[in-house]
């Protein structure tokens, strides 16, 4: 079980655990997340018009975005209640997929990350666009959520590769 040991959410025995931060040092820690909702042209146009049956498709998703990264800690087992300090979601059409990408800019200061709360705020936030509008398309996709950036900790800068 060497393996599983390197896991700091599994202990030596496999079994799951809440990691233990009290020795981290408290910095500043922002993470960036993405994805994209993939529709046809037309709803695109619907969703950008405002002319959905649901209402406003985009500000309904950005507070559904905030309001996820917020509860994190409720939905994702073993994640930490952190007391996030700032929480953006942009929404983008893009006329080539088409579609829109979602993404969300997370900040804390603490000790430990909030790459699951960025993460979290684009799953909901295009799953919230997907529920405003599958009464005109129920074939949409969600592709692509991923880390795009985080800073802060002791494992300092990531970047994605595009």
């Amino acid at each position: 079980m060497a393996s599983v040991s390197k896991l700091s959410h599994i202990g030596q025995a496999g079994e799951a655990r809440m990691v233990d931060v009290s020795a981290k040092a408290v910095t500043d820690r922002v993470a960036i997340a993405e994805g994209r909702v993939l529709m046809a042209a037309k709803t695109l146009d619907l969703v950008l018009a405002g002319n959905a049956k649901k209402g406003d498709v985009l500000g309904a998703a950005r507070i559904a975005g905030i309001m996820a990264a917020k509860k994190t800690h409720e939905l994702i087992p073993l994640c930490h209640p952190l007391p996030v300090s700032k929480i953006v979601v942009d929404i983008a059409p893009d006329r080539k997929l088409p579609g829109l990408t979602v993404r969300a800019t997370v900040k804390v200061t603490g000790q430990t990350g909030v790459e699951m709360e960025a993460l979290t705020a684009v799953s909901v936030a295009c799953l919230t666009i997907y529920d405003m509008v599958k009464a005109v398309e129920r074939g949409m996709r969600i592709e692509g959520i991923r880390l795009v950036e985080k800073r802060g900790g002791k494992s300092g800068i990531y970047r994605a590769k595009e």
